[in-house]
Order: structure tokens, then sequence, then C-alpha cells
């Protein structure tokens, strides 16, 4: 065993590029290994955020409760960008597995509290604060971990691996967590999410890492001037610079009218919580079904025209969304959208993975996080205004423009129009 830059351990043994053919990503140990982790800590992630939200009602006003759930935010959005640095300098799979198992003592500490007293909103506020903090950590750090564990004509497999994995979580997560408090309130719920954070702490643990090129020369001795040179190679690549602003544009567009808009449009259509249930499941579907035909296929051919292309298709699907009259329309609209969007969001990610040099890659995951996770959500309340002056009709549409600008642009930039998948 030997140790990198970042100081992770990397097996000697381990495959790397040019000394034959790997095994392909979903019969790899390594992987299947790093999946187990990623769908327990997806799976916890769910059930402690539907714990926290029951919690938050249980014992608050509706104030005080959208509080609660929102307080996480604005770590995650102020530190992300310094969370790739922590990931680049001390190795993203040190970073996973100190976030998870801080994320672990933090709910399991919680349950405890529960179970003894009533802690209180303050509490609640506290653990949600400190989660949005190790969030801004753990993102970029689980964005730069694949190329560490499979080769780079497998990592387009691997990104529809973990978007499997994450529908799986989203899918099971709810239900998980419902019945949790069904059965034993709030407190066994932050548990059973406390056992899942811990669940996938062993499987990271067990990864040997792939030997990857050296950092030399790319960092200057301070966080800040790591971060500003990350920035600089963001700016300054012909292919990362344009897709962190097509998934800033294809966010901005599509978040919206699916978080908020979805709600008004059920509502306005008579179609009722089930409704919104329905079309979300269609949404679901698709994007699950995007996620499974990149893990089954492993390579897409001219992986960013065919991106382009299917993220401005789904964009036109997003505007008719807000005109169909019938619910059946409406889930097969929204299905289109995930296989759409899901395939374009999942090749965005892919290229990110290939294109971006290993030293720099949770600096650039924490830029395409920022984009999706800290500004993207600042259209709610632009939306829910809109969408009371103008109506949902034109709001979608502008969503859709938006979404259909960011199709445009990649298909416009011809660093990201010719953009390639590496071959096996």
């Amino acid at each position: 065993m030997t140790a990198d830059a970042s100081g992770a351990t990397t097996a000697s043994a381990a495959p790397s590029a040019g000394t034959g053919a790997a095994a392909p990503a979903h019969r790899d140990p390594q992987v299947l290994r790093w999946l187990g982790a990623h769908t327990a800590s997806t799976l916890g992630d769910s059930v402690y955020h539907l714990a926290l939200s029951w919690t938050a009602v249980s014992n608050g006003t509706p104030t005080q409760a959208g509080l609660v759930m929102a307080i996480s935010a604005v770590p995650r959005a102020l530190l992300m960008l310094f969370g790739g640095v922590v990931a680049d300098r001390f190795g993203p799979r040190r970073v996973v597995i100190a976030s998870d198992t801080v994320r672990c003592l933090l709910v399991l500490g919680l349950a405890a509290s529960l179970f003894l007293t009533s802690p209180g909103l303050w509490a609640l506020a506290a653990v949600a604060l400190l989660f949005g903090v190790v969030d801004a950590l753990f993102l970029p750090a689980v964005g730069a971990l694949p190329p560490r564990i499979a080769e780079r004509d497998q990592l387009a497999r691997v990104q529809g691996m973990r978007g499997l994995s994450y529908r799986l979580g989203a899918v099971l997560g709810g239900p998980l967590g419902g019945l949790a408090v069904a059965l034993g309130g709030p407190a066994t719920a932050f548990g059973v999410a406390g056992l899942l954070f811990a669940l996938s702490i062993p499987l990271l643990c067990a990864l040997r890492l792939r030997q990857l090129p050296a950092a030399d020369g790319t960092r200057d001795g301070t966080a800040l001037r790591d971060l500003a040179d990350g920035l600089r190679y963001v700016r300054g690549h012909r292919v990362l610079g344009p897709l962190m602003i097509v998934v800033l544009l294809s966010d901005l567009g599509f978040v919206g009218p699916f978080n908020v808009g979805l709600a008004l449009l059920a509502e306005q259509r008579g179609w009722g919580a089930s409704g919104i249930g329905w079309i979300l499941a269609g949404f679901g579907t698709g994007a699950g079904a995007a996620s499974l035909l990149l893990a089954v296929w492993g390579r897409v051919p001219r992986a960013g025209l065919v991106s382009g292309w299917t993220m401005t298709a789904g964009a036109v699907s997003v505007a008719l969304l807000a005109h169909t009259p019938h619910l059946a329309l409406a889930v097969a609209l929204a299905l289109s959208v995930g296989l759409l969007a899901g395939l374009s969001g999942a090749l965005c990610n892919a290229l990110v993975q290939t294109e971006c040099e290993p030293a720099y890659l949770g600096r650039v995951t924490a830029v395409a996080g920022l984009c999706s996770l800290g500004i993207a959500p600042l259209s709610y309340p632009v939306t829910g205004g809109a969408i009371q002056l103008w109506g949902i009709g034109p709001v979608y549409a502008v969503s859709a423009a938006i979404c259909a600008l960011a199709g445009v642009y990649s298909l416009v930039v011809t660093a990201v129009r010719r953009a390639e998948l590496p071959r096996s």
C-alpha cells in the first residue's frame, strides 16, 4: 500500500490506465462498495430530513418549522467552495468518511436527546446548521471520489449508477422514515438515519484508491489561494467553464416549476396532493430510466451534442406541462422531463469527471454544486411571486426558455458540443 499526495491510501495493485482492461464498473468490487456506501448515506439523508421536518412541524409554528428546514442551506451555500478546497487538499475519501462519521454522531446524539427529554426547536436548528456545514464538505468530496475508484472510461457508467442510488434513496427513504416515526416517534427515525450513516463508514474504509497524477503546482499554501487557483482553472478551461454556465441555467429554469410551481399547478387543476405525487413519480421514473440507461450503456457517443439536444427537448416538455388539463398527460410530460433532463445532467456530470484534472476535481465539483444547490434555489420565491402576478403559463414558458438557453448554449460552444466521453 502507498499514499498519494492527499494522504489517501492507494493500493499498488489497483488498475490504472494503460495496464489492461479493467472490470466494468457494475462488476468492480471497489465501485460496488462505494455504491453501497452512497446508497446507505442517501437513505440516511432522506430519513433524516423527513424526521427533521416532522419534528419541527410537531413542535413549532409553520414559520419556525420552515426556518429549521432552511437553516442548513446557509452554511452549505457559503462554505461549499471551501469544501472543494478541503477535498482536494486532504483527499475525498478521507473527507467523505469524516463527514458521514460526524453526521452519524450528530443524528444519533439528537435521537438520544429526544429519547431522554424534549430539547426544543433550538436543538433541531443547531443540528440542522451543523448538518449544513458538514454537507458543504461532503458534497464536493463525493463528486471527487469516482475517478479514484474507477477507470476514466467507466466514469459515465458510475454516474448512471450514482443516479440510480440517489433515486433509490429518494424513493425508499421517505416511506422508511415515515414507518420509523409511526413505530417509535422522531427519536426512532433519527436513530435509523444515524445507523444508515454508520453503515456507509466501513464500506468507505474498505475502498482501495487508484493512483492519480500528482498535484504538483496546484497549491500555493493557503485555502484562499487554492480556491482562487481552482476558480481560475474553471474559468480558463474550454469545456468546464461553459459547463458550469450550462448547469446554472438548466437548474435555474428547472427547479422553480418542479419545486414551487407544481403545487400551484395541481391546485389550479384540482389534482390535489395525490396529483403532485403522481407527477413527481413520473419524473422520478424518467430520471431513473436515464440513469439506468447510462449505467448499462456505459458510454454515449457525442456526449456533448446529446446533452445539449436532450436538455433543449426537455425544456419543451416543461413548457407544455403548464397547459395540459389532464393528469395522465402531465405525468407523461414529467416522465419525459425526467428522462431527457436526467440524461443531460448525468452526461454533464460525466464530462466534468473526465475533463477535469484530478487535482482540481473537488473544487470544480464545488463550483457545480454551488450553481445547483446554492444559487438555483434562490429562484423559489421569484417563481412563486411571478406565478401570483402573471399566472402559471407565462412563468413556465420563461422557465422553459431558460432551460432551452442552457441546451442551446452547450450546442453553440464548440468545445462542449464536441466533448466526448473516453472510449474503453
